[in-house]
């Protein structure tokens, strides 16, 4: 990891700025998708042979996926299962009734939330599988209630899905699966194929080309957000580990060289204890990437909270007794963590949160992935007798306003 330290004083812009921007991939993107949309499956095997080296069909058997189970390790099937329990708790808790409103006039409007009828999970393959993503997206829509769910994941050598994708899939009730990736396998969901029927919701994670597709479909289809480079700012204070935030530190530079990863601490031993445990502990640890690692000196612990809160960051560890206590303080992050053994690994996994959650500093106004990502908010209104009659003067007096009158006559009619 690449250790940078920072002083007193440090502003979010300062630490965000260690990670540069990503490579403009809109130009690119821009080609493939409308290839595809236009091109259909013919255009989609020719990106995904260029891409991928992938060969054969674009769905998946679903004797294949129902067989995949059979082939994990019985402890990775154990731990898939209670991924998939947590999430499932944790979704389910997100579901709400009904709303009805009876106001002043009479009339009465219903908020209700209603699950779209077709969904995706976009399931990366590059570096490794992750099958914890077919879990955290395909849970929370069968949880929303989403009719059909779909996965698209790259196929690794040969055209194969790795078995651990297959079976997470079969565990989760998904029984339609396509082997493509990148770009112009979002094209694929938003616009279509002969293969593919588009879908309503876009969710999950990958990489530049994957998000940018995502941005350029969206209004085509809805997407839970534009998911980039991982990040963890950890906030420690006096009886922090240093050892354990260093190893949180390490793993969340697992996910690739361009994650963000940040100490602040008002104590100047603890950032050298975890310093020094980074640097004794990486050489040991080959998937740990060159990622930058920011060392910030605080003033206090609430001026270390307050800068964790101006970077809106992914994750949030908060380590010792002062750190733990101003958690209610942290108002921007896709999720916190409190105390000793608050990893962000547990999140990534089992712990029953998602780990598709906003990056970039989009935890200012963005949420995680969670069942609200499948439905959206619909109000029903009804009139009973005179209610009508009692709102027509205001609004057709707005409508007339605003120079429609015809607006006015409509509810005047109805007086």
């Amino acid at each position: 990891m690449n250790i940078a330290t920072f002083a007193e004083g440090t502003r979010a812009e300062e630490i965000r700025a260690l990670t540069p921007p990503a490579r403009s991939v809109e130009d690119d993107v821009r080609v493939i998708v409308d290839e595809v949309r236009d091109g259909g499956d013919k255009a989609l095997r020719r990106f995904g042979e260029r891409f991928d080296n992938a060969v054969g069909d674009l769905v998946v058997p679903l004797g294949e996926i129902e067989d995949a189970a059979a082939t994990l390790d019985p402890e990775v099937l154990d731990a898939l299962r209670t991924a998939i329990a947590n999430v499932k708790t944790v979704a389910e808790a997100q579901l709400h009734e009904p709303v009805a409103v009876d106001l002043p006039d009479g009339q009465r409007v219903v908020y209700d939330e209603l699950p779209v009828r077709r969904a995706a999970a976009y399931v990366p393959g590059g570096r490794a599988p992750y099958p914890s993503t077919v879990v955290m997206c395909a849970v929370v829509a069968r949880v929303a209630g989403v009719d059909e769910v779909v996965v698209m994941t790259p196929p690794g050598p040969e055209g194969r899905i790795d078995p651990a994708i297959l079976a997470a899939c079969h565990l989760c009730g998904v029984t339609e699966v396509y082997r493509a990736g990148g770009a112009q396998a979002i094209a694929a969901l938003a616009y279509g194929t002969e293969t593919i029927r588009p879908v309503d919701v876009i969710a999950g994670p990958g990489n530049s080309f994957v998000q940018e597709a995502k941005r350029q479909v969206s209004g085509v289809v809805g997407i839970d957000g534009i998911n980039g480079p991982s990040e963890l700012v950890v906030v420690a204070t006096a009886g922090a580990d240093p050892e354990l935030l260093a190893l949180d530190l390490m793993a969340q530079a697992e996910h690739g060289p361009d994650s963000l990863v940040v100490a602040i601490s008002p104590d100047p031993e603890l950032l050298r204890g975890i310093r020094e445990a980074v640097e004794r502990l990486t050489p040991d640890r080959a998937t740990v990437t060159e990622a930058p690692l920011a060392l910030v000196d605080a003033s206090d612990a609430a001026s270390a909270v307050a800068l964790a809160d101006a970077i809106a960051p992914e994750h949030v560890e908060l380590a010792g007794e002062e750190a733990e206590a101003l958690a209610d303080r942290i108002r921007a992050a896709g999720c916190v963590y409190v105390g000793r053994d608050g990893a962000t690994a547990f999140g990534d996994y089992v712990a029953g949160s998602n780990h598709v959650l906003p990056t970039g500093g989009a935890a200012r106004f963005a949420s995680g992935l969670g069942v609200a990502s499948f439905r959206r908010r619909m109000s029903r209104v009804s009139f009973p007798p005179g209610a009508a009659a009692r709102l027509a003067p205001a609004g057709a007096a707005l409508a007339r306003a605003e120079g429609f009158p015809v607006h006015g006559e409509s509810m005047e009619r109805r007086a």
